[in-house]
C-alpha cells in the first residue's frame, strides 16, 4: 500500500518472531483439515489412495500459502480495500491454475499425484475461504495487541 511505503521502516526481529508464533499455527489448522478431509471424507486412508492423499494436500498447501501473500501484505482487507499489483495478482492466478492442473497432468503422474475428483474442489474452496478468514482474524487481532503490521 502506498500509505505503507511512504514511510522507511527497519526490521525488526522481534516483531517477526512474535508474528510467526501468532500466525504460523494457522496454517497448521487448515493443514489438519485437510488431512481430516482426505482421510475421512474421500478415504485416501490406505497406501492404495496414497497419491490422493497427496494430491489433495498438495493443492491445498500450493493454494493457501498463495493466497496468503495476499492476506499478509496489506494491514487492510485484501482485494477489498487494497489490491496487489496487476503482475502479483496475475502471478497469484497462473500458479493457482497451474497447482491445480498438475494432477492432472503427465507431470502429476511422474511425480506421484493423481486426478481429485470434482466433489473435491467445493471443499477446497470452503477451506481456502475459511483459511483467508482466519488469517485475516489473526491479522486484526495481531495489530489490535501489538499495535503494528510491520
Amino acid at each position: 500500500d502506498k500509505e505503507f511505503l511512504r514511510k522507511p521502516r527497519k526490521w525488526d526481529a522481534k516483531n517477526i518472531g512474535r508474528f510467526m508464533l501468532w500466525i504460523g499455527p494457522t496454517s497448521s489448522i487448515f493443514d489438519i483439515t485437510t488431512f481430516a478431509l482426505m482421510w475421512y471424507v474421500f478415504a485416501a486412508n490406505h497406501v492404495e489412495a496414497q497419491a490422493l492423499f497427496q494430491s489433495g494436500w498438495f493443492i491445498e498447501g500450493l493454494l493457501s500459502q498463495t493466497l496468503v501473500v495476499h492476506m499478509l501484505r496489506t494491514q487492510k482487507i485484501p482485494f477489498i480495500q487494497s489490491r496487489a499489483t496487476l503482475p502479483v495478482l496475475l502471478t497469484t492466478a497462473v500458479i493457482m491454475a497451474m497447482g491445480i492442473y498438475i494432477p492432472f497432468s503427465p507431470l502429476g503422474a511422474m511425480v506421484g499425484l493423481e486426478p481429485l475428483p470434482l466433489s473435491y474442489f467445493p471443499w477446497l474452496i470452503a477451506t481456502l475461504l475459511s483459511y483467508c478468514l482466519v488469517a485475516q482474524g489473526m491479522k486484526r487481532f495481531y495489530i489490535k495487541r501489538f499495535g503494528q503490521w510491520f
